[in-house]
Parts: C-alpha cells; sequence; structure tokens
C-alpha cells in the first residue's frame, strides 16, 4: 500500500469531475504547485466535501502518484467561510489564488508565496484597510518573490506613492498589511503596479474582470 505524504497548503482551484469527484489545485510549502483528486468529494455526505473547495488552508493527507495525488484527508485550519459570503471580498481573493496559481511551479518550494496569499486573505477581513489597497500590495510583493518587478516605479510619481512602493518591497510579509493610505496616494500606486504588471505578466485573468465590473458598479 501506498504510503501518504502529508503536505501543508491552499486549495488554489475546485472543479467537478465524473460524476462525484474533484479535481484540486494546491499550492503547498514543500512541493509548490499539485494536482490531487477528491474521490467522491460531491457525494453528500463525503467527508472530503468541506475541505476541497477554494481558500481551504491546511494540513493535507495525499497518496502519490505518477502524475496527480489523491486526498485521503485534511486538517483544516482556515476555510475563510467568511471570504465566500462577502461578494466583494471573494472576488478580490478569487483573483489573489489565480493569480498565485500563475506563478505556481510544480516541486518548487512556495513558502513565501503560500504565506503571502495567506495573509493577504486575512487582510481582506480587515476593515482598518481597504481591499482596493490590498490587491497592488499583494501583486507587487508576489512580483518580487518571483523575482519580475523594478526597483523602483517608472515615470514620475509623488513622494508618498514612491514610499508606499518601497515599503512593501522592503517589508516583511507579516508586516504589509499594516498601513493606510491617502485615496489619491492609493491611485497612483495603483497605476505604477499595474504598469509593472504590465511589463511582467503575460495573461488575462478572468477573475480580474469580474472584479473591475463589480468595482465599476459599486463605485
Amino acid at each position: 500500500m501506498r504510503e501518504q505524504v502529508c503536505l501543508t497548503g491552499m486549495v488554489l482551484k475546485a472543479s467537478p469531475v465524473g460524476e462525484y469527484d474533484r479535481r484540486l489545485v494546491i499550492l503547498t510549502c514543500e512541493r509548490g504547485k499539485i494536482t490531487a483528486f477528491a474521490r467522491g468529494a460531491r457525494r453528500p455526505g463525503n467527508s472530503l466535501m468541506a475541505c476541497s473547495g477554494p481558500f481551504v488552508f491546511g494540513k493535507f493527507m495525499l497518496y502519490e502518484g505518477k502524475e496527480s495525488y489523491t486526498l485521503a484527508s485534511a486538517e483544516v485550519t482556515n476555510y475563510f467561510r467568511e471570504i465566500a459570503v462577502d461578494m466583494e471580498a471573494a472576488c478580490y481573493g478569487s483573483y489573489f489564488l489565480e493569480f498565485a496559481d500563475y506563478y505556481g511551479r510544480e516541486n518548487v518550494e512556495a513558502v513565501e508565496i503560500l504565506k503571502l496569499l495567506y495573509q493577504s486573505l486575512r487582510a481582506l477581513l480587515k476593515e482598518s484597510i481597504p481591499n482596493r489597497l490590498v490587491k497592488p500590495v499583494f501583486e507587487l510583493k508576489l512580483m518580487q518573490l518571483n523575482g519580475e518587478y523594478s526597483e523602483q516605479p517608472r515615470g514620475n510619481i509623488s513622494d508618498s506613492a514612491r514610499y508606499t512602493w518601497e515599503y512593501v518591497l522592503y517589508s516583511t510579509i507579516e508586516k504589509l498589511y499594516t498601513f493606510n493610505v491617502k485615496a489619491e496616494v492609493l491611485r497612483e500606486f495603483e497605476r505604477c503596479v499595474e504598469d509593472n504588471k504590465r511589463r511582467f505578466v503575460d495573461k488575462q485573468f478572468h477573475s480580474l474582470d469580474i472584479l473591475g465590473v463589480l468595482v465599476d458598479n459599486i463605485s
């Protein structure tokens, strides 16, 4: 019988397979991005149903196959249920998962990326920091972790926006979401990060399109 492996991670994607199964993409500390199948997870009452959805974070017990894993059980630390019931937070959170999936690699440790993702989702639940600020902070820090960023934003920008940029780059992940900025500084910081993203990220994010529609409707 195959031995189980225990990996700490977060479910980035969950899609139906067959009549009752789910195919999961999990970002793990130890082995980066992996694919796992949760057999029977869509069957009512199945023990894997609750732990095989997006945002679930914890320790996953899996059987390793040649090209994928089979989920046996999980010890869930956080379901992030508060995000799931908040439409705006869910849209931002889904984008964060998709962006992390874009950068995730198989067999490459993802400790820092996973830590950033976890802290960013927690930040979406803070009233002291707007979700609009959490987004560019997450984007810039994730690009930095993957070596895709410019040392300084391009063009002429205010000292406040430049300081915000530098704070994100040089702060630890634990201290990222401990500040706020004025509306005009946020808009400038957003533009700088978006400019950087256009230079280095070659992907159209579906969740970002949905988020754009939601933000426009709220504004």
